[in-house]
C-alpha cells in the first residue's frame, strides 16, 4: 500500500517431498527455481506485499525504475474504482484480483468505497471504517470482509464502535448482506423522522357529518388531494387558523394510519381547545396540512418513493400558500 518494494532474494525454499506442510520440516533451499513449482521467497521487506501483485526480475539497475511503474499500474488500477468523496463503505478481500471483481460490482451496484485494503480484518481496519459514524453517515460504518478472517481483537473494537462486519466467501452474498442492512437503516431512520415528516394534503369537511364542534374535533371529511396521517396538523389559510393536530383515521368504522386521495374518513383533531366549529370555521374552507421548510426537506431525504408526482405537485402549492421559500 506505501508503493513498491525494492528488495533482494535471500533465499528460494520449497517444502520437503511427500511431507505435511502442517508439521514444521526443514525447507529445501535452491540456487534457481525453474516452472513449475510453488516457492517461498526470503527476503527483507516482504511484510507489506500486498497478496496478487506482480513480482518482477530485474537483471539491472536500470530496469528498476520500469518495473516500479508496472507494478503501481495493477495497484492504480483498483484504486480507481475508490470513491473521491471521502464517503462510502471499508472494503477487504484476500488478493488484489478478488478487491478488484468486488470494487467493480460495487462500483456498478452505485456503492460508495471510500477505503480498501488487503488480508485479516484488525483492529486498525474497524477503528478506520469508524470514521463514518463521525462524518455523520453510520449506514456507511461497515467492513465488507471478501474470503478473508477476522481478527477476535478486531471483532471486540467493531462492537465498541458500532461498525458492522460482514464477511462472506461470494461477492454476491456480500451484497445481499449489505442491501439488506442498507434496508433496515432505512426502515430505522424513516422511524426516527416520521414525526417530522409533515405529508401534503388537501381536505374537504362532508356536510353533515361533523359528531363533535369542539376539541376533541370529530368529523367526516375527504381527501380531495395528497395523503393525510395521523399527527398531520390541519390549518385553513382562509382564516389563518390552525384547527388541531389529527390524532385517529377510521374508514367505514376501521382505525387506519394513513387516507389518500378520493378516500372518505372520520378524523378526531386535538390541540386547539378554542376552536369551535361553526363559529370559527365551517365546511365552506378549504383544510390543508400544515407543512414546514423542515418538513419538506424530511419527505425529500427519506420519503420521497412514498409520494406522487401529483403530491409533489401539491407540495409547490402549498409552499405559495404558506410563503414557504
Amino acid at each position: 500500500m506505501n508503493g513498491p518494494i525494492v528488495t533482494v532474494i535471500r533465499a528460494l525454499l520449497t517444502p520437503q517431498p511427500l511431507k505435511e506442510l502442517r508439521i514444521k520440516n526443514e525447507y529445501i533451499h535452491h540456487k534457481s527455481i525453474k516452472a513449475c513449482i510453488g516457492v517461498k521467497i526470503s527476503a527483507n521487506g516482504l511484510e507489506e506485499v500486498l497478496c496478487g501483485t506482480s513480482l518482477f526480475v530485474a537483471n539491472n539497475k536500470e530496469d528498476i525504475d520500469d518495473y516500479k511503474n508496472k507494478v503501481m499500474t495493477d495497484v492504480s488500477d483498483v484504486f480507481s474504482h475508490v470513491d473521491k468523496s471521502g464517503v462510502g463503505l471499508y472494503v477487504m478481500a484476500s488478493t488484489l484480483g478478488s478487491l478488484e471483481a468486488l470494487l467493480i460490482f460495487l462500483n456498478d451496484s452505485k456503492i460508495p468505497v471510500f477505503a480498501v485494503n488487503i488480508g485479516t480484518v484488525q483492529k486498525k481496519d474497524v477503528k478506520k471504517a469508524s470514521i463514518m459514524r463521525e462524518k455523520g453517515r453510520p449506514e456507511y460504518s461497515v467492513i465488507l470482509a471478501f474470503d478473508v478472517k477476522i481478527d477476535p481483537e478486531a471483532e471486540k473494537e467493531a462492537q465498541t464502535l458500532g461498525v458492522e462486519i460482514m464477511q462472506k466467501d461470494i461477492i454476491y452474498h456480500l451484497f445481499d448482506a449489505f442491501t439488506a442492512y442498507s434496508q433496515k437503516i432505512e426502515e430505522e431512520k424513516k422511524k426516527n423522522k416520521i414525526t417530522e415528516a409533515i405529508f401534503p394534503c388537501e381536505l374537504a369537511i362532508i356536510n353533515d357529518c361533523v359528531f363533535n364542534k369542539k376539541d376533541p374535533i370529530i368529523m367526516g371529511v375527504k381527501i380531495v388531494s395528497g395523503i393525510l396521517k395521523i399527527g398531520t396538523p390541519l390549518y385553513i389559510p382562509e382564516k389563518n387558523l390552525k384547527i388541531g393536530n389529527v390524532v385517529s383515521l377510521e374508514i367505514n368504522k376501521k382505525s387506519c394510519d394513513k387516507a389518500k386521495k378520493g378516500e372518505e374518513v372520520c378524523i378526531k383533531l386535538a390541540g386547539e381547545p378554542h376552536v369551535i366549529y361553526g363559529r370559527h370555521f365551517d365546511n365552506t374552507q378549504k383544510i390543508y396540512s400544515k407543512i414546514t421548510r423542515e418538513s419538506i426537506d424530511v419527505l425529500k431525504e427519506y420519503f420521497r418513493n412514498e409520494l406522487a408526482m401529483e403530491d409533489w405537485r401539491l407540495v409547490v402549492q402549498l409552499k405559495k400558500i404558506f410563503n414557504i421559500t
